[in-house]
């Protein structure tokens, strides 16, 4: 245990030392101002806009915005879904891998536009090279800039006064993709592949086993681009089926920490450059602690329920619940990637959450369904919480008898209203979802389990989809027309419902004066603010969800002792 503790020290402070530099490098992205790259990313960048036909300093109206935003997302829905429909006669397909049935299509369409990477295929007999860096990776690309571009728009809104627009969709989208996102996955990926992960376009590889001589085929492709995307965009899933238990996706140690570690490298840069942005670093600090406490109490839940509640064998010098994961990254590995993988909006494994102890499993499960907040996706999580933040700054209004106000501007009905759909959207297409998932007659033959744990997967694999994670407690069989096509449905719907509030609530606080700062102003940067916000985010999760909880993890603890 002590091992795992000291393993865990050094990837916070990892995390804390790059994403400083790193949010502020962001924000000076995102403010326009010259960054080390700008000689030689600029001109790439005017000449997108050229192609484009638009201006790099054009202005749009929140109504403008998140039109361009939903136009630009519905586009590369339809590109990937027609992408496997017909990839058995395009290109790079080495395996010949026929053509994806519409609905699966169209589930991994809006799972990879929704930044979700729910995943209902096996990646490497489901779909072809072409589809998985032509279609695939694109979007795990400009769904992740996507999400960062609304952030910024929501920062805006607090910024500026008395404006009617909030920047422009297609200047954020292009400078947070080639200045951030295109560097950091360059050299994430050429170090993946230092450590073994594939990049290469060569057909399958067979080969015979060692001991039987049997014939075996190893899957190969250009793994390692999009694994990098993947985990620093929050996008998940994996080039391979078993995601990163698969040694030819997380070959190593090193590899693993660093792919952990950038699962939430960007959304902890992104509290540092909202403080930045802010023009008050006390903001976005304590925004960041909140959500490290929240992090650090889950993920010691689950270390702990997996480490001691497992099975004990006498002779051993550690044991604990191994079932489900690799011996080279061991119950600590584990542990910390499930919690980061669920923490942020990621849905990437390095082991079977479905074989954790209920406990172990049960807050991966919770970490979700709080809205994924807690770092969350990159974009998507920070203006999850600054919804929290307003909230809870409205909660504390109303029990002092004053109007609330956040970073000078009153938070007044219209914002409730637009923070109620983002707080309160994922939630319902999560219980709703599951509930008539439940109600499916052929629902058991989904499930390799009953009971208490068969319900937890149902619950997980919603909670997951409704939430866009991605990803899945296993267990049970995601690839049916019910699960494809409510699951896309609500993918699509958890993404972009809280994405175009979040822009409509940017562009009602744009419109604001500042307001002055006095006594009665209430501090969001002190020890009782974010003990407030964890406690409003904590009750808000635990009245939703306690009682699906208790049929489904809570109920399988009961039983099993």
């Amino acid at each position: 245990m002590n091992m795992i503790i000291l393993q865990d020290i050094a990837y916070f402070v990892l995390l804390v030392g790059l994403s400083i530099p790193l949010g502020i490098y962001m924000y000076k992205v995102m403010d326009g101002q010259k960054v080390f790259l700008s000689r030689a990313v600029a001109p790439v960048e005017n000449g997108i806009y050229k192609i484009m036909g638009v201006k790099g300093n054009e202005e749009m109206s929140a109504k403008k915005y998140a039109l361009s935003a939903l136009v630009f997302s519905a586009v590369g829905l339809f590109f990937v879904w027609l992408i496997q429909m017909l990839q058995g006669v395009l290109p790079f397909n080495p395996a010949s891998i026929e053509g994806t049935s519409w609905h699966l299509a169209f589930n991994t369409a809006a799972s990879f536009v929704s930044n979700t990477n729910w995943q209902a295929y096996s990646g490497e007999a489901g779909l072809s090279y072409l589809t998985q860096f032509l279609g695939l990776t694109v979007q795990n690309f400009v769904s992740a800039a996507t999400g960062i571009a609304v952030l910024f728009a929501l920062i805006r809104g607090f910024i500026l006064r008395q404006k009617a627009t909030i920047g422009s969709f297609w200047t954020d989208l292009t400078r947070i993709t080639l200045y951030v996102l295109i560097p950091l996955s360059f050299v994430l990926a050429l170090v993946l592949v230092s450590q073994g992960v594939v990049q290469t376009f060569a057909p399958y590889r067979e080969v015979a086993m060692l001991e039987s001589r049997a014939a075996q085929t190893i899957p190969l492709g250009p793994a390692a681009s999009q694994i990098a995307i993947k985990q620093l965009g929050t996008n998940g899933g994996g080039f391979f089926g078993v995601n990163s238990a698969f040694p030819l996706e997380n070959a190593t140690t090193l590899s693993n920490l660093l792919e952990c570690l950038s699962l939430l490298l960007i959304p902890a840069a992104l509290c540092v450059s909202f403080g930045k942005a802010v023009k008050n670093s006390k903001q976005g600090k304590s925004i960041y602690i909140a959500m490290m406490i929240l992090f650090v109490a889950a993920l010691g839940i689950t270390t702990i329920s997996e480490q001691y509640r497992g099975p004990v064998f006498e002779g051993i010098v550690t044991s604990g619940s191994m079932e489900g994961k690799e011996v080279i990254h061991g119950i600590g590995a584990s542990s910390l990637w499930a919690t980061a993988t669920t923490a942020v909006s990621n849905g990437s494994v390095n082991s079977m959450h479905d074989s954790f102890t209920p406990l172990g499993g049960m807050i991966p499960m919770f970490l979700m369904q709080l809205g994924e907040i807690v770092f969350g996706g990159v974009g998507s999580g920070l203006y999850g919480m600054i919804a929290f933040v307003l909230l809870t700054v409205f909660i504390a209004g109303l029990m002092v008898g004053r109007t609330p106000e956040y970073l000078g501007k009153k938070v007044e009905p219209y914002d409730m209203k637009m923070v109620c759909l983002i707080v309160l959207a994922p939630l319902m297409c999560t219980l709703l979802s599951t509930a008539a998932a439940v109600m499916v007659p052929e629902v058991d033959s989904w499930l390799t389990n009953s009971g208490a744990h068969g319900f937890s997967e149902i619950l997980y694999a919603f909670s997951s989809m409704g939430n866009n994670n991605g990803s899945a407690f296993a267990g049970f069989n995601a690839n049916t027309v019910f699960t494809n096509v409510v699951g896309g449905i609500i993918m699509l719907l958890a993404r972009f419902i809280p994405m175009a509030a979040a822009i409509f609530l940017a562009g009602n606080m744009s419109k604001k004066k500042a307001v002055a700062v006095s006594e009665g102003t209430l501090s969001t940067t002190n020890t009782m603010f974010v003990g407030l916000l964890i406690g409003v985010i904590l009750i808000v999760g635990a009245l939703s969800f306690l009682p699906a909880l208790a049929l489904g993890p809570i109920a399988d603890y009961f039983t099993m002792r």
